[in-house]
């Protein structure tokens, strides 16, 4: 019947419909060669993703037979991911290495000899950072990066203001601040509060406006107590924006430029003054969790040996990464830690890999630098100071970022003094303006679309759009057309829930991979390559990143839906490992009472010959029947599939997710008993494949049934109406 003009179907037999059942919908697909989308090669585009993971885990999953059940899932290239970085430590990419003084402290530069085997590598927590000006210890401060001073950048200091800022959680009336400088400290600097709701949720929604009193022109550093303004004032957000340094040497001397640039602040009092000059502090100083929040512009990656992260988890050793056949022996994309960390080190690491003949695609430079709050001329002159070093070492290196955070929308930061708030935009002014965009031989950002917490079905509605509109935004914030665009980590969300495993979690895989690569990018890596154990997210549901689940002994239990939608991508549709594809443009067929797709389309003419055509049906409830057109625009001619036509289907009847269960009710709990004692089930899937396969006989009145829920390729050859 038809409903809101909608075809709905009996759900039948997972099988192709070569007589009409009722009106079918036709997908056009346009072959005209000059109207192609993309041309892109499976084994150098569609890669996926390694991150932080336990130690032992490491030591288990990277062999045989767990790399091979990885590997059947498709995906080629690699991109190692620096999860060092968004935990605001230093990398010590090589354990071995040396230090910039007496000691184990210092700045570290890990060995670029290619000696030894680096099997593990571990961040170290910066004792500079933000929190240092609110722990109550005024023998601890924190310190800005000293490769953001002129003595670095070349500019003046007043081009890369450095800023602390105090969240009191809560708007608090003020009327003076007390700063304890450290060295060195700022001979210019301003004090000011946010007039809008939340600098950084909403940067474009409000000012940093200037205290009455709050300019400072000469200061002396030491403690210094300001009257910000005659009259109390109730903020939330206060700022310290520091221009001009006094370059004086904290107590590690003068033997390291580093120790003396900068700015450095042990702590900060904020509250009133009585006219008796009592000031009263509505601060929190305390070395825990509850003080008052700070954040800060930037910091300096000093520390010392005992700053290791204790943790069960580390960052993979290249050697391992290389050699235990994760790669499959093709180039990665290596990172280089940039904002925690010096050129040196950056220019030791390539230089390690390519004595070791490890292949490399791009360099990433740096990990989610908008998510660390780093302004956009920082992070573009840190940029140009590690290319700079890096391409001293090889030219060759193709170098990229800075790898954005997963969102649907732009990355706006404070509006600069031309009103201009866009930071890609402004990153890409400041290589150009330097005469560098030659540094950037690719763009990278990351693509995480839904709210963990949030996610419905509907929202499968929502990602072609969602990914083509952001491309479309770098571009718009002037990314130049021959600048390619890289995925370089993504999934669902950045929090797992039993979504991911159940077969929606495919569903989505397919249409975002589709999507972007008719979008034109050039490159797209899945997260996470390595099963990862179960985790509970903020809804109290299980879920994983990944393709797999896994046992307590790291050994993959059962295949989950993604893994059998990569499949189905990069087998079925992609001719895995073959040359050249061509992309073409494909309309979708039906629509509900919104003006939602159900089937989209994903069109390539593969190296062998054969056209591949991959529909996701969105529609939880119906089966739905297309025809599938092939119109050249040029030539006016229509084509079909023709003679055997392979036909592969991914949907329910293949895959059903079982949620886990407590005493027969579902429950959203960790994987262990309750505490009344009932026996919990882990959720599982049942059936778990395989995929369904058959060829049919294809002709101009073939329709083709896709079921409810469901992936389906069509691929075979042409033949002329």
């Amino acid at each position: 019947m038809v409903r809101s003009g909608t075809l709905c179907l009996p759900l039948l037999l997972i099988s192709i419909l070569t007589q009409r059942v009722c009106s079918a919908q036709i997908i056009h697909v346009d072959t005209s060669p000059a109207d192609a989308t993309n041309h892109f090669i499976p084994r150098e585009s569609l890669g996926a993703g390694i991150d932080r993971i336990s130690r032992e885990g490491l030591d288990k999953m990277l062999k045989q037979p767990l790399l091979g059940q990885v590997f059947s899932a498709g995906w080629q290239p690699v991109t190692y991911r620096q999860n060092t970085e968004l935990g605001v430590e230093a990398w010590h990419w090589n354990p071995r290495g040396t230090w910039s003084q007496p000691n184990d402290r210092g700045y570290f530069v890990g060995s670029a000899e290619p000696t030894g085997f680096i099997r593990h590598s571990f961040g170290y927590k910066l004792p500079r950072g933000a929190s240092r000006v609110t722990d109550g210890d005024v023998s601890t401060y924190w310190k800005s990066n000293p490769y953001l001073s002129a003595r670095y950048t070349g500019e003046a200091d007043s081009l890369h203001p450095q800023w602390i800022i105090l969240d009191l959680t809560e708007p608090q009336t003020i009327d003076s601040i007390k700063i304890a400088w450290a060295a060195p400290f700022a001979t210019r600097y301003s004090v000011q509060f946010w007039t809008g709701v939340n600098p950084f949720e909403f940067p474009t929604a409000g000012v940093w406006q200037t205290f009455p009193h709050g300019v400072v022109e000469a200061g002396n550093g030491g403690t210094t107590t300001i009257r910000l303004t005659d009259q109390s004032l109730t903020v939330r957000y206060v700022r310290i924006s520091m221009t001009h340094s006094s370059n004086t040497c904290n107590a590690d001397g003068p033997s390291d430029p580093r120790n003396c640039v900068g700015y450095a602040i042990s702590e900060i009092y904020l509250g009133t003054a009585t006219s008796d000059g009592q000031f009263h502090d509505i601060v929190r100083h305390a070395d825990d969790p509850e003080r008052t929040r700070a954040r800060a512009s930037s910091v300096d990656s000093w520390h010392t040996s005992m700053d290791q992260t204790r943790s069960k988890a580390s960052q993979l050793g290249f050697d391992l990464f290389y050699t235990s056949g994760v790669t499959q022996g093709l180039p990665a994309i290596v990172p280089i830690a940039l904002i925690y960390d010096n050129p040196d080190s950056a220019v030791a690491e390539i230089k390690y890999l390519e004595s070791r003949h490890y292949p490399i695609s791009y360099v990433e430079m740096g990990e989610e630098a908008d998510g660390q709050r780093l302004a956009p001329e920082d992070d573009a002159a840190l940029y140009l100071e590690f290319a700079t070093a890096l391409h001293k070492l090889d030219p060759n290196l193709k170098l990229g970022g800075p790898s954005f955070e997963g969102v649907n929308k732009d990355i706006l930061y404070w509006p600069d003094e031309n009103g201009e708030a866009s930071w890609l935009g402004r990153f890409l002014d400041y290589l150009k303006q330097h005469g560098r965009m030659q540094d950037l031989a690719f763009f990278s950002f990351e693509h995480y679309p839904y709210d963990p917490c949030h996610i419905s079905w509907g929202s499968l509605y929502e990602e072609p759009q969602l990914v083509a509109g952001i491309m479309k935004t770098w571009r718009d914030d002037g990314l130049p057309p021959n600048v390619p665009m890289l995925i370089t980590e993504s999934n669902l969300s950045s929090d797992t829930t039993e979504t991911f495993m159940d077969i929606f979690g495919g569903l989505w895989l397919a249409d975002y991979i589709g999507s972007f690569l008719d979008a034109g990018g050039s490159g797209v890596y899945y997260f996470h390559y390595l099963p990862l154990q179960m985790e509970n997210n903020c809804n109290d549901s299980p879920g994983t990143f990944g393709m797999f689940t896994l046992n307590p002994d790291f050994e993959i239990k059962q295949p989950l839906s993604q893994y059998f939608a990569s499949r189905m991508i990069n087998f079925e549709w992609l001719q895995h490992d073959g040359g050249p594809h061509t992309m073409f443009p494909s309309t979708g067929a039906y629509k509900d009472e919104e003006g939602h797709t159900f089937v989209t389309s994903y069109s390539v003419l593969r190296p062998d010959g054969e056209w591949s055509v991959m529909m996701v049906n969105r529609d939880q409830d119906n089966a739905h029947t297309v025809q599938v057109d092939f119109q050249n625009s040029q030539t006016k001619t229509t084509s079909y599939l023709s003679g055997d036509v392979h036909v592969a289907i991914f949907g329910r009847d293949q895959y059903k997710w079982h949620p886990a269960r407590t005493n027969g009710r579902e429950a959203h709990m960790p994987l262990s008993l309750d505490e009344s004692g009932g026996v919990y089930t882990p959720g599982h899937a049942d059936p778990d494949g395989p995929i369904a396969e058959t060829v049919v006989r294809g002709d101009k009145t073939t329709e083709y049934e896709i079921p409810a829920s469901s992936i389906a390729v069509l691929r075979g050859k042409l033949a002329d109406r």
